[in-house]
This record gives structure tokens, C-alpha cells and sequence, in this order.
């Protein structure tokens, strides 16, 4: 475990140096709105390097132009001349264009290059190995990519150096995370986690199953990506932030509560052993979210509009239907069963819902394939768990993912 004594590694607040940053899914949502937050906070950071996918290298040498990034990277390396030639356009008459890294690997190897905050907006459990190069640099993890805590919960938690390397960007756990401020550990009596509902909340669980792509994709909130977007409606998201709220915080998964808060403007709380509870409220923005990952434990000028105290609003909350919705009650089990156990709930998980978004499976055979997969599991101990342990666990789940969608 790290060493919960340990100063924090950016500048203390009042410094005029403005941060290092890294910002791997420069060009997905994430990324995209965090240039924003830089953007709109000149002076305060300085953006070092970039990574993507790969699939918008126009749009990745625009960026790496425009905050002057040192070395940029793409996953997919036969995307590596495509992305030259964008970045001599974008830096003509504007200096020497930075650096590439490419393949698989290129964006751990940034993230481990030393950045005062690395931010891990990579979509996947591929986001893992950023995350721990990230976190081996001794860089302050801004983590946005909630699959690697899943996946390799273990790894993570030996690789940290401090109690406060990791800060979360997901708007739950940066939500417990300020509300956590609030009181020490042992007064916490648990966590509860928001949830919108997302586009089937009331729905019985026939109609769930029998959703289309379209109706999971109408996200009633948030405009996020396809996979993100699918997982909220099926509330498989809601599981694999419980079991990162778990890992973050030191607390049981039986201390951690899901409510469907359909407003989304309370995004997380926590209870407090003489009955208190403490909300984190804000209107649905990821930008605040990004920004104090950017900045904590300092709050930015600014970041979004604050809620409108001027205007009569309601905000309501109910209990999880956990038959409708089963996906939390499979991450509880997933968590008592092994370290391993949340990498194959993660990894079925992602293989079910790209069959479902490219109409080789129904809504209803996502949840479906993962409990099954996750009861053929033998699973690791946390004592002895590998990287090549997550990467085995990960690789059979997705195998018999596929197996199991194929025999439908």
C-alpha cells in the first residue's frame, strides 16, 4: 500500500509554474474537453505530450500544434505517416513538430516519461499499462479511464506511491472524493453512488432485454461515447464504478450504495457515522470533474456555470431496481470472488456490447454473457495476481464471450 504520509508531487497551491501535463485520448470526449479546461486556464498548465487511437490524426496534430506538445503518439502504428504528414502541416511556420511514438505500447511510454499529471482518458481495459507507467513516473494520475483500476485493481494499488497519486475523473468518484474532505476515514459509514438511470430507468426487465442500439444509445443526460453510453443504460457502468470506488477508497463493496438520481446534479455522497451526508452537487458538466483532476487538490477559476439557486428545481432519488438492473449485483460478486474476477467482468462486458452495437447480440445478452463468463472463472488470488495474470483472465474472458454470443 502507499504511503498515506507522503506530500503530493505537483506544485503546492500559489505556485506560478504552471503544471506538466499528459493527456492520453487527446481526441475523445474526455481529452477533448480537458484541452478545453487548458485552454481556458492559460498559464496554469503546460501540455507535454498527446496520445490517440489513432483514428483522427488531423485532429490529434491540430491539437499538438495549438498547446506546442513535445511528442505526440498513435495506438495504431500504420497510422504513423498519416499522422506525419498532418503534423508538418499543422506546425508549419510554428517550430519543430514533436516527437512520434506509435503501436500499442507508445501510450504508456508516454505516460511514464514524468509529467507532473498524466490524464488516462484511454477508453478500455488497454488503459492499464498508461496507468501504471503513469503511476511508476510518479506522476499524479488523473484517472478517467475507470476499466484499468478494474482490471488490475492490485497492480495499481502496489504501483501507487502516495495516498493522493490517484485522483478520480469520473464525476462519482471525484465527487467522493471531495466530499471525503469532509470527515476522517473512520467516521465514514459508507458511499453512495448516483446513478441517472440512464434511458430505460422505470422500464420493466422484459423491455430492458428486448432494447434496440438506438433506444441505448438516447441517453437521457450525458453525450458520451457509443460503448460508455451502452453501459449506462445496461448499468454496467454503475458496476465497474462501484468496484473502482472500492479500490479507491479503501471501502467494502457492502458500504458502497447505488440510488438513481435522474437530474444527475448530485453526483455522489457520503455518509457520515453520526448521520450526516455530504453531496457533491454541480450541473452534469465534465469539465469540473477534468479540471480538478487537472488541478487538486486547488480548485480552478471558473470551470462551468454552478447550479441556479434563482430557479425552483427538484431533485429525486430512488432505490436501484436490481432485477431490472443486475449489472451492480454482479460486480458485488465479482469483488468477493477473486482479483481476477473484475478483469473478466470488465472484458466480457466490453466484448458482449460491441456484438450488441454491431447487431450480432441482443441488449438483454450483455449482463446475460458476463454472469456467465464470470461463473466459469476460476480466478487469482490478490497475494500472487500478475500482469500477465490480468492479461490471461482478460483474453480467456473475451474468448468465451465469444463463444457463448456465437452459440446464441
Amino acid at each position: 500500500m502507499p504511503d498515506r504520509t507522503a506530500p503530493a508531487r505537483p506544485a503546492p497551491p500559489g505556485s506560478t509554474a504552471p503544471r506538466t501535463v499528459t493527456i492520453l485520448g487527446s481526441t475523445g470526449s474526455i481529452g477533448t474537453q480537458a484541452l478545453d479546461v487548458v485552454r481556458s486556464h492559460p498559464g496554469r498548465f503546460r501540455v507535454d505530450a498527446l496520445s490517440a487511437g489513432g483514428s483522427d490524426v488531423g485532429l490529434l496534430a491540430r491539437q499538438a500544434a495549438e498547446v506546442g506538445a513535445r511528442a505526440v503518439a498513435v495506438a495504431d502504428d500504420t497510422r504513423v505517416r498519416a499522422l506525419e504528414g498532418a503534423l508538418a502541416e499543422a506546425f508549419a511556420g510554428r517550430g519543430t513538430a514533436p516527437e512520434v511514438f506509435a503501436g500499442p505500447e507508445a501510450a504508456a511510454e508516454l505516460a511514464g516519461r514524468g509529467s507532473d499529471v498524466v490524464l488516462n482518458g484511454v477508453t478500455g481495459s488497454v488503459g492499464l499499462a498508461p496507468t501504471l507507467a503513469a503511476l511508476r513516473g510518479g506522476s499524479t494520475l488523473a484517472l478517467a479511464n475507470k476499466e484499468s483500476l478494474v482490471a488490475g485493481g492490485a497492480l495499481v494499488r502496489a504501483a501507487q506511491r502516495r495516498a493522493d497519486q490517484i485522483v478520480p475523473v469520473d464525476s462519482e468518484h471525484s465527487a467522493l472524493a471531495q466530499c471525503l474532505r469532509s470527515g476522517a476515514r473512520a467516521e465514514v459509514r459508507r458511499l453512495i453512488l448516483t446513478a441517472s438511470g440512464g434511458p430505460f430507468r422505470g422500464w420493466a426487465a422484459d423491455a430492458v432485454k428486448a432494447a434496440t442500439v438506438d433506444q441505448a444509445l438516447a441517453h437521457p443526460t450525458w453525450a458520451m461515447g457509443p460503448v460508455v453510453t451502452v453501459n449506462s443504460a445496461s448499468l454496467m457502468n454503475k458496476g465497474l464504478e462501484l468496484i473502482e470506488a472500492h479500490l479507491l477508497f479503501d471501502v467494502p463493496v457492502e458500504d458502497i450504495t447505488v440510488v438513481v438520481h435522474p437530474q444527475s446534479v448530485v453526483h455522489s455522497m457520503v455518509e457520515f457515522v453520526d448521520g450526516s451526508t455530504i453531496a457533491q452537487a454541480s450541473p452534469p458538466d465534465m469539465r469540473l470533474p477534468i479540471a480538478l483532476g487537472l488541478s487538486w487538490p486547488e480548485r480552478l477559476d471558473v470551470v462551468t456555470p454552478p447550479c441556479d439557486w434563482s430557479r425552483a428545481a427538484s431533485w429525486t432519488f430512488e432505490p436501484l431496481d436490481e432485477v431490472a438492473f443486475p449489472a451492480v449485483g454482479l460486480a458485488r460478486a465479482a469483488v468477493a470472488a477473486s482479483a481476477t474476477h473484475p478483469a473478466v467482468y470488465n472484458a466480457a462486458n466490453e466484448e458482449a456490447v460491441q456484438a450488441f452495437l454491431s447487431g450480432h447480440a441482443g441488449f438483454g445478452d450483455i449482463v446475460t454473457t458476463v454472469e456467465r463468463v464470470l461463473a466459469a472463472h476460476d480466478g487469482t488470488d490478490a497475494a500472487s495476481v500478475t500482469l500477465d495474470h490480468v492479461a490471461d483472465a482478460e483474453e480467456w474472458a473475451r474468448a468465451r464471450a465469444h463463444e457463448l454470443l456465437d452459440r446464441r
